[in-house]
């Protein structure tokens, strides 16, 4: 019994270790991003903002039709066939995987090339065709840099597919701003088009990073195989169909949320319009809040989960494929609990303090508070959709979380049919029926987890304390940064004191209502450090 406890802990040791390098990583990224779109909304403004929004926002469609299901589920079938030792079947996965990537890039890249200026008089937006145009390019390498990182999260391990994102990211932030301010002179759609092109030096970038590392560790790639006596026992065909049969679930999810965000850039401007209250260019300013503001700051908490989620998805394949279930127990619970203790605080912190942090990050031009006061919340409800459809997709239920999703559209749709038209309410609608969306997909999506598996879900671990502690440190952050603001009148002060007052109320009540299990600790940075003082304390 010693012996397969320390098996499960140190399956989920890996599982977390695989998981907070992940989670670093695109905490890191999601900052480099922050850092550009703040210089990049000072050059543009809101307007450019809008056109920059609703071009990417087709463009971020398009790469989920061509390539956004290609990592869960190249990681998925890679992992499974290595815990069963077959590592040529998972090489010839990744080779195959290769050429669909290539192929589908190039059929979607020009689909974006040549239907732009289609696609942006459909959603109300003509002058994102600009944006729509230099992101085009970008949707082949980026499916290429898919493959590549969901081979290696395959073999267990985020390390290829962190270092990339960052240097990604880093290589974004700067032409972004750069090509921007180039092109501003011509107007805010070209300025938009250069913070588009950016995009697409980043993925470059990053596509270049991952063939080094590729290249780095082809040795130990090719004496894995040399080793495997048995030769591949599927075709390059079955094994496209395997990844299309594996992918077009998760492509489709994944599509039906975007879809979500595309009809909520078209019913805006087509609400606002028929509201009479706005002007067009009040409108575009409007449709910039909600897509250069909202939806930028709230991807930082909601990164979090998704790093768990892609982490999730080899890790319980491989314990899947073996027939572990107490390790698939425990990776759910471990996941989802990691996910929320990291996200339910930080989406409380951006409803309390929404207006403080725009006047930090925009300066004179942070309207929108109001968006994060409400928003926020939804945060929690989308992190929890993406972990739960991670466990689903590692335990081959990959079609359960589509009717989560059509559920939530549906109550997204018809929440802003309702909400955008009154203009008291305005692009404030767009955020209400968020909430609703995701509140709607994640119950659904967590019963299916629960019906299919049978596991004991800790929902007072996963959801209730930490509500509970995040609601103490929102009022212990509102009130510093109120004292602070009082004392000094600096805002960037008051807020950055608020954010680390409150970050450190939360953790000493996590610990205190046992919210953080000792266990938890040594998975963060100077975690024994902090056993040490604990232990000192006798907490």
């Amino acid at each position: 019994m010693k012996t397969k406890g320390y098996m499960e802990k140190t399956k989920s040791n890996t599982l977390m270790d695989q998981a907070a390098i992940l989670v670093i990583a695109t905490l890191l990224s999601r900052f480099l991003g922050f850092l550009y779109r703040f210089p990049m909304t000072n050059i543009i403004g809101d307007q450019g903002n809008g056109y920059y929004g609703a071009g990417y926002q087709i463009y971020a469609f398009i790469l989920i039709l061509s390539s956004s299901g290609l990592p869960a589920a190249i990681s998925k079938l890679v992992s499974e066939r290595i815990a069963l030792k077959r590592y040529n079947d998972a090489h010839a996965v990744f080779q195959a995987a290769l050429f669909l990537s290539a192929l589908m890039g190039i059929i979607f890249a020009l689909i974006l090339l040549f239907g732009a200026k289609l696609i942006s008089n459909l959603i109300k937006v003509p002058l994102s065709y600009y944006s729509m145009i230099a992101l085009s390019p970008t949707v082949l390498v980026v499916g290429i840099s898919a493959v590549l990182r969901g081979y290696f999260q395959g073999m267990n391990t985020t390390k290829p597919t962190a270092v990339s994102q960052v240097i990604e990211q880093l290589f974004n932030a700067i032409f972004s701003v750069v090509l921007a301010d180039l092109l501003i002179f011509k107007g805010p759609e070209f300025g938009a088009a250069g913070g588009t092109a950016g995009t697409g030096v980043g993925a470059l970038a990053g596509l270049i990073v991952m063939i080094i590392i590729y290249k780095v560790n082809s040795g130990i790639i090719n004496k894995r195989l040399k080793n495997d006596r048995l030769p591949p026992k599927e075709s390059y065909y079955e094994i496209i169909t395997t990844i299309l049969k594996t992918a077009w679930p998760i492509i489709f999810g994944t599509a039906v949320f975007s879809i979500s965000g595309l009809i909520d850039t078209s019913m805006i401007s087509t609400c606002l319009h028929a509201s009479h209250a706005f002007t067009q260019d009040q409108i575009d300013g409007l449709l910039g809040q909600y897509t250069g503001k909202f939806i930028v700051l709230t991807t930082l908490p909601v990164a979090i989960s998704s790093a768990m989620a892609t982490a999730s998805v080899p890790s319980v394949a491989s314990s899947n494929a073996i027939n572990d279930t107490q390790a698939v127990s425990s990776k759910i619970n471990m996941g989802i609990r990691m996910s929320m203790l990291l996200t339910i605080p930080a989406a409380i912190g951006l409803s309390v303090l929404g207006d403080p942090i725009l006047r930090m990050l925009f300066g004179s031009n942070a309207k929108g508070g109001i968006l994060l006061q409400w928003g926020g919340v939804a945060v929690i409800f989308l992190a929890l959709v993406q972990i739960v459809t991670g466990m689903l997709q590692g335990i081959n239920h990959i079609k359960l979380p589509i009717i989560g999703a059509l559920i939530g559209a549906a109550v997204k749709i018809a929440l802003n049919l309702v909400l955008i038209k009154n203009p008291q309410i305005n692009v404030l609608g767009a955020v209400l029926s968020t909430i609703g969306c995701y509140l709607a997909a994640s119950i659904i999506d967590v019963y299916f987890l629960w019906h299919v598996t049978r596991v004991r879900i800790d929902f007072v671990g996963i959801l209730l304390k930490p509500v509970i502690c995040a609601i103490g440190m929102g009022i212990s952050s509102y009130g510093a940064y109120e004292a602070i603001f009082y004392l000094c009148g600096h805002n960037t002060v008051s807020v950055l004191v608020a954010i680390a007052f409150g970050v450190l109320v939360y953790f000493i009540c996590m610990i205190f209502i046992k919210g953080i299990e000792r266990a938890d600790l040594y998975t963060i940075p100077m975690g024994n450090k902090i056993i040490r003082v604990l232990n000192k304390l006798r907490v």
